[in-house]
């Protein structure tokens, strides 16, 4: 039996908590850019609340009232349409460049980036191919090799902006529904070597990929350069302490730590509430993830399953990547922090792949099944 319930209030709390929190972080951080040429602190910040939070929260609301299988019937045309506009960032006068990427669609006054589309397409098409093919995904020809060529489709599609970091995120999300599923761990670890010669192999061909790697290797090479950002968030963390400077007195913020609104985000925050405030941030995460997880065993089906594995390992990597990077730990990787960072298009299709999930907390399995 299935028994329909509320959606799961704990989840929800965790990430409303997370939004609200993470609001107020983003508006300390981003009065750094009062102190940078051409920065305009309240449009950004009107953007993010009202495009990102609000904007987020009602998808977040919608998608939560409307059944998950829903999204079972349209997976196919929704993968499709993730990568027709992921790929139209590459027409003249629609897509537009940052950074030496091609990653955003502007259509006027507007501009969303189409990756973060993707990754909830991704995840539902990966989800309706892995359940309705369960019987056979623990053979190679007709379970694993299918599952490769998903990837390597959306692989390529990202690869060519590049996004790589997020590509990275999707397979890791597409790899942890793929044994969800029953797929073998067998071929998982000949998947996750490939994916490495892979990577090295883009990083002879790609410099910036080759020069994270050694930055991460050795953060002090060139602290003026490749390693500069690493060296500005690690002072950042430290001198914030055990309890920070406070809210509002990140130093690190004007003019030292780049994209201070963005992927540095954590630094900053670490700076105003220390050793404490970071701490708590890492367990807010960590709740969510474990929250999800056991949302996903208690599933009436495998595709409501798979989703709530996918989407809740999609936020979660990007998250502990983000705050492994601003700590040395890990390859910058120029991900934004979920929940908080700048990105009205990346908050809104968060909240609303969180709606996804809470939708399959109403529908739970009873004792009996």
């Amino acid at each position: 039996m299935v028994q329909r319930k509320k959606i799961d209030r704990i989840l929800l709390g965790i990430v409303l908590v997370l939004v609200s929190g993470g609001f107020l972080i983003f508006s300390s951080a981003s009065l750094g850019l009062l102190g940078r040429e051409g920065a305009r602190f309240s449009s950004i910040a009107l953007s993010q609340f009202v495009f990102g939070i609000v904007g987020g929260l009602t998808a977040l609301t919608v998608m939560s009232a409307i059944h998950y299988r829903f999204w079972r019937k349209y997976a196919f045309y929704l993968f499709v349409i993730g990568l027709a506009l992921t790929l139209a960032v590459f027409i003249p006068g629609l897509g537009m460049s940052h950074g030496g990427a091609r990653r955003w669609l502007s259509i006027g006054t507007f501009s969303f980036q189409p990756a973060e589309f993707l990754k909830i397409a991704f995840v539902v098409y990966t989800a309706t191919w892995l359940s309705g093919m369960q019987r056979y995904v623990e053979t190679f020809w007709k379970g694993t090799l299918p599952f490769l060529g998903i990837l390597a489709v959306t692989g390529i599609v990202m690869l060519l902006q590049p996004d790589t970091d997020t590509f990275l995120i999707m397979a890791a999300a597409g790899g942890a529904m793929f044994i969800t599923a029953g797929g073998r761990w067998r071929d998982m670890f000949i998947i996750g070597i490939v994916g490495i010669l892979l990577l090295g192999s883009l990083a002879l061909m790609r410099p910036y990929v080759m020069d994270r790697l050694m930055t991460f290797a050795n953060p002090a090479a060139d602290p003026h350069g490749a390693g500069y950002q690493i060296q500005q968030s690690l002072i950042a963390i430290g001198s914030g302490g055990v309890t920070g400077r406070g809210f509002g007195q990140s130093i690190q913020k004007f003019e030292y730590l780049p994209e201070p609104i963005s992927d540095s985000i954590f630094a900053v925050f670490s700076e105003e509430f220390g050793f404490i405030g970071g701490s708590l941030l890492i367990t807010l995460f960590t709740f969510f993830a474990f929250r999800g997880y056991k949302l996903a065993s208690q599933a009436s089906d495998i595709f409501g399953t798979l989703l709530v594995v996918g989407f809740i390992t999609v936020i979660t990597t990007q998250a502990f990547l983000n705050i492994a990077a601003m700590l040395g730990v890990a390859p910058l990787s120029g991900l934004p922090l979920p929940f908080i960072s700048h990105g009205g298009t990346a908050m809104l299709m968060t909240l609303a792949s969180v709606g996804i999930v809470l939708n399959v907390s109403r529908y739970v399995r009873t004792k009996k099944d």
